[in-house]
């Protein structure tokens, strides 16, 4: 007798025009076998690890059997891939269907690299599975971090080989999401210049992600403005933990806030505004420092798709779209303020803050410091451990720093606490997780990756055991790069 799984899908995503969908079954693989599961992800969708991790299971999540209730399809939308307009569409993910989770909530069952659909231009629609790995650890590990972002369920080796510069082996991620709606697929509706298939579309983002707003006199202004209070929100958490994407394209912004799309992202090591490790963001593009820019600019080419709806008049439709625009920049600083307030323990607010933040980043970028471990000894009140240590502007700046923290009415112990929740011990190191893919892809060993996720599940608990993971890597002399894994 098979195990039930436990699925149970409701796919409200069909209800929409055509025009947004294909339906398409993921191609079967000749020999799936579970490379990586995530036992507490399925437990919260309310499906049973057992049963998908059986031969059955395994099946399913390749893609070879399509469970009961499910609807496959790819999801068309366009996007500006670095500054460029382009038709897009899934070229290698199908949509599996919509769970229901015991807790009410919807969440997008995706796979990557399932197999071609029509909007591979070319492509093979597959995956390999050094990348399918690579956005399971940062994926999670961003979870844990407490940044909103899909998440993995799973990754299945396919028993077959695909093509990029050599022979790779290849994989299937299943993904989950609070929906894969983006701002392309809203320049995708936008480009076909059909007024009611772009109503359609935004009236159901709006009843499945900002449902209070049904009711307002002008609810697309009001689903504008969430979605850039959202992103603001958001792009602040990746910059307070050196987080770069690294393909920030209109088609990689949700309408939910949500990280989307591990290729070619990293985290920093030594602080600097200008990091870029994406090996095809050649002109620094989307450098760290440039992160916010690019939200907002994002953003613009999202309200240039909603002018229709926001008012009959274009020129109203137009002050209304920049009015909304024109808040991101204070929101992002606000969050960001805030989190960097935190990161130094500061329970209050002062003038001179701004330039005790400024001040400290400064002398970070100068004096080439690592951006995590000098917060981390910070929290640790151990400034020795960072580079700045000895010099005198340091020295100068912790002063001030410490005489900030005593004039506050709390006791240092809060000050601390606000820190070390604010400051993660660990991160996802570039050389950490090389270290994990290689050992998985190149020798089938899984137990490296095993510890870094069970090191990176509770980054902000500070413990012994994670201190061999605070190491920086080695200076080879040649800068690190990222691929986006296609």
């Amino acid at each position: 007798m098979t195990k039930k799984i436990g699925w149970n899908f409701d796919n409200s995503y069909t209800q929409l025009p055509d025009v947004f969908y294909t339906l398409q079954k993921p191609k079967p693989v000749r020999a799936p076998k579970m490379a990586v599961f995530n036992t507490s992800l399925a437990e919260r969708l309310g499906l049973d690890p057992d049963a998908l991790q059986s031969e059955n299971g395994v099946e399913q999540l390749a893609g070879n059997q399509i469970p009961d209730g499910a609807s496959p399809l790819s999801q068309a939308y366009a996007g500006h891939q670095f500054g460029h307009f382009t038709m897009l569409g899934d070229g290698r993910a199908v949509l599996l269907g919509e769970q229901i989770t015991p807790q009410g909530d919807r969440m997008d069952i995706q796979f990557k690299g399932p197999g071609r659909t029509p909007y591979s231009r070319g492509g093979d629609g597959r995956a390999a599975l050094g990348p399918m790995l690579r956005e399971y650890i940062i994926s999670e590990a961003m979870h844990a971090l407490g940044i909103p972002t899909t998440r993995s369920l799973a990754v299945v080796e396919t028993g077959e080989a695909v093509y990029r510069e050599t022979e790779l082996p290849g994989a299937i991620l299943t993904r989950v999401a609070s929906s894969h709606l983006r701002v392309g697929t809203f320049q995708y509706a936008a480009g076909r210049d059909e007024i009611e298939n772009l109503r359609a579309l935004a009236d159901y983002a709006i009843h499945r992600h900002y449902p209070e707003m049904e009711a307002q006199e002008n609810k697309y202004v009001s689903f504008l403005q969430a979605v850039i209070d959202r992103q603001a929100s958001l792009i602040a958490k990746w910059q307070l933990v050196g987080f770069i994407h690294g393909v920030m394209n209109t088609d990689n912004m949700t309408i939910s806030g949500e990280t989307i799309d591990y290729g070619p992202c990293a985290f920093m090591d030594t602080y600097d505004p200008a990091t870029v490790f994406s090996s095809i963001d050649r002109q620094g593009r989307y450098a760290y420092g440039n992160q916010p820019y690019i939200g907002v600019w994002n953003l613009a080419r999202f309200a240039e798709s909603l002018l229709p709806l926001l008012h009959e008049n274009m020129d109203e439709a137009l002050e209304m779209a920049n009015e909304a625009l024109s808040s991101f920049a204070k929101l992002f600083q606000k969050n960001w303020h805030e989190g960097m307030k935190a990161k130094l323990g500061l329970l209050n607010e002062e003038p001179q803050d701004e330039s005790l933040i400024g001040d400290l980043l400064t002398m970070m970028e100068k004096y080439h410091a690592d951006y995590t471990n000098t917060f981390r000894a910070l929290t640790l009140y151990k400034p020795e451990d960072t580079v700045l240590h000895e010099k005198d502007e340091f020295k100068q700046w912790y002063e001030r720093w410490q005489e900030r923290l005593g004039r506050q009415n709390e006791p240092r112990e809060s000050s601390q606490q606000l820190m070390q929740q604010s400051n993660p011990a660990v991160i996802p190191r570039n050389h950490r997780v090389e270290e994990a893919l290689d050992a998985a892809v190149e020798k089938g060993d899984y137990s490296v990756m095993e510890k870094l996720l069970k090191v990176l599940s509770d980054p902000y608990a500070h413990s012994t055991e994670q201190k061999e993971y605070c190491t920086v890597p080695d200076q080879t002399g040649k800068p690190y790069r990222t691929f986006c894994g296609t």
